[in-house]
């Protein structure tokens, strides 16, 4: 399994954001995360990702406990937050060279091209980051997730900001990115869900209330958003 979330819970006083939650994710599988806001969607992500630590359960991910050796863990995971931090006083190909060096990718130049091919930032590799639209900045950080060839890709939100044609094309490299990689990504656009995932988690309160593949979700008929808003609303 790439990715093994077992008996997961994080608390915050007395509030539980995520309650002893369980799954699992094969390598190759495309796998929507939903979710209200505050449903915990982006906790769970963080604690995948080794940037929480959950107050009890286990993460894996490739087989790698990610709370007793996080550093190898993170090593197998491209991750691209929902703030996005970036630092927009550098410019596009000496970010991804930063991140790339820290990564310890080798064939630096060869890397840095091909992430900017993949994620369509040709024309704006030369600026600094500060001077991009929203949806290019996420570009960045996508091609960022992608420069060390990870094994699992989390991704939070991957498509905000993006216009349509943006949209499209990123739809595209995450469809490619999970010929060969396990992806786990949250979004709140249910027509990306539709168009990327054979396979959808539900979050609500905390809880894991759906884990079934699109198609059993949308049986006698109903939309994704249907189901949606029957187990959240």
């Amino acid at each position: 399994m790439s990715i093994v979330v077992s008996n997961v819970l994080k608390q915050y006083g007395v509030q539980k954001a995520v309650d002893h939650i369980s799954f699992k994710i094969q390598k190759g599988e495309i796998v929507g995360f939903l979710g209200p806001n505050g449903a915990g969607k982006s906790t769970t992500l963080k604690m995948i990702t080794g940037y929480l630590l959950p107050n009890e359960g286990a993460i894996s991910v490739c087989g790698v406990d990610v709370l007793t050796n996080s550093i190898t863990a993170k090593k197998k995971i491209g991750y691209l937050p929902e703030s996005n931090a970036l630092y927009y006083d550098m410019y596009v190909k000496e970010y991804l060279e930063f991140v790339a060096k820290v990564h310890q990718v080798p064939n630096l130049r060869a890397q840095i091209s091909g992430s900017v091919e993949l994620t369509g930032l040709q024309a704006e590799q030369h600026k600094k980051i500060g001077q991009l639209s929203k949806g290019y900045k996420q570009r960045v950080g996508l091609a960022a997730a992608l420069i060390h060839h990870p094994e699992v890709l989390i991704l939070d939100e991957p498509t905000s900001g993006l216009d349509p044609n943006q949209i499209i094309e990123i739809r595209n490299v995450i469809k490619e990115q999970g010929r060969d990689k396990t992806v786990l990504f949250s979004s709140h656009i249910l027509q990306e869900v539709e168009a990327i995932c054979d396979r959808v988690i539900i979050i609500h309160k905390g809880n894991i209330v759906a884990d079934d593949r699109l198609e059993n979700l949308r049986q006698n008929g109903n939309s994704l958003e249907t189901v949606f808003r029957q187990l959240t609303n």
